[in-house]
């Protein structure tokens, strides 16, 4: 069979000719029938393409450097940095730097170092590296919390060095207290830790002249000998002074821990002293923390655990003292040294907390459980505040049971275990 004809320019291929591509047909009123599309050619004429841009110099990426950790270049411009950084080194150093400065650059965050953040350092270096010579773990509370105040010190001007400060403690049945300065109460604990460093042989931070007698006196003697108010010098050699104490117990070896220290109306082994120091540290960096308006952290739980336990050991002791001044009621009956007595069970809650037993008519006597006569219940924080004189027996909020005359006689122990 014969097809139909084909056009000359119908666009199939022939025998011997060349392919064609049709043109664009017009509109049917627009065709010639005289004239036949015009045919197009097969491929077009290529436009010569544009050179490649040359990438950003040396100078150029370094200026960017700022730019880019601020996270504020284009995408082309991150890209170009980035590729150069893998090679160029004096830019990866420079880039790291900028990097680290922006994240100091964020005001929402505070600056201020957190209270903890000194123990947990050194925790995480000696459990890396364990110390040669170790600071002992009775002497460890005094070190941290000398640490933690001398912190709180460091940016005082001379304004907050002689802010008013008042110190209170408990003595005979009512509160006392004793107006002093910043400065003041620094120089109150050099004196007072000066009583261990003599126990120790190192030298009186009272000199030759110093006056017999316990903390009140030495207090007394150290702001009475100028006739100038202490200023922000006397940081120095109380900063000083701490750290020779731990250094020379950290020296001693064993057996240092029970060496007496006299405190002019009683004594206490060099252990439990370092505990009574850090105690005091921390109550009167609380007082100047107070009356500069600055938030301050009690102690971690462990070192303020060992803190109640030595108050809580002392009770018995304050107790019969109280009892020859005629401050309590006469024990119910007296019973030889190691037999068991009437006993008070002291429970204190949260941070630092346990359970004591007290023995209640002699300091000698042991705690029983089957002779348990009463029961009081304390937050950590509030006894510390009693035993430190800051609040008195009758605002502590205790829970109780049971014996309502031995309740209260250790609730008075308590606060007298304060002083100046």
């Amino acid at each position: 069979m014969n097809g139909p004809a084909q056009s000359p320019d119908d666009g199939y291929e022939r025998p011997g000719g060349q392919a064609r591509i049709p043109g664009p047909r017009g509109a049917a009123d627009d065709l010639d029938p005289g004239h036949a599309p015009r045919p197009l050619p097969l491929s077009l004429p290529q436009t010569p393409s544009a050179p490649p841009t040359p990438p950003p110099s040396h100078a150029v990426l370094k200026s960017l450097l700022g730019a880019w950790a601020l996270a504020a270049c284009s995408a082309e411009e991150t890209r170009a940095v980035e590729d150069h950084l893998t090679e160029c080194a004096p830019c990866a150093e420079e880039a790291l730097r900028l990097r680290d400065a922006v994240g100091l650059l964020h005001p929402e965050e505070t600056l201020d170092l957190k209270p903890l953040l000194r123990s947990r350092v050194l925790e995480d270096c000696l459990g890396k590296r364990p110390a040669r010579i170790p600071v002992p773990a009775w002497a460890s509370p005094y070190d941290t919390e000398t640490a933690r105040l001398d912190a709180l010190l460091q940016d005082f001007g001379d304004s907050e060095w002689h802010t008013p400060v008042r110190l209170k403690w408990f003595e005979e049945e009512r509160r006392r207290s004793q107006r002093t300065t910043v400065a003041g109460v620094i120089g109150h604990l050099l004196t007072v830790d000066g009583l261990i460093a003599t126990a120790l042989g190192l030298d009186d931070p009272l000199g030759s002249e110093a006056p017999p007698g316990g903390p009140t006196v030495r207090t007394e003697y150290f702001w009475g000998a100028s006739s100038y108010p202490t200023t922000r010098q006397v940081r120095e050699p109380w900063r000083e002074q701490g750290h020779t104490l731990v250094r020379t117990v950290s020296f001693a070896g064993r057996g240092v821990a029970e060496l007496a220290v006299d405190y002019g109306g009683f004594a206490l082994p060099l252990g439990d002293a370092f505990l009574e120091r850090a105690f005091e540290c921390w109550v009167h960096a609380w007082d100047i923390a107070d009356a500069v308006d600055y938030p301050y952290e009690p102690p971690s739980g462990p070192h303020l655990h060992r803190m109640i336990d030595l108050a809580a050991r002392m009770l018995p002791g304050a107790l019969a003292q109280r009892r020859r001044a005629g401050l309590a009621a006469p024990a119910r009956g007296l019973v030889a040294a190691g037999a068991p007595g009437r006993t008070l069970h002291l429970e204190i809650e949260g941070a630092g907390g346990g359970g004591w037993d007290i023995a209640l008519d002699s300091p000698g006597a042991k705690p029983s459980v089957e002779r348990t006569v009463a029961e009081i219940a304390l937050d950590g924080i509030e006894f510390c505040q009693l035993a430190a004189g800051h609040i008195s027996p009758e605002d502590a909020a205790v829970g109780q049971h049971g014996d309502r005359e031995a309740i209260r006689d250790v609730l008075f122990a308590a606060a007298s275990l304060s002083r100046l």
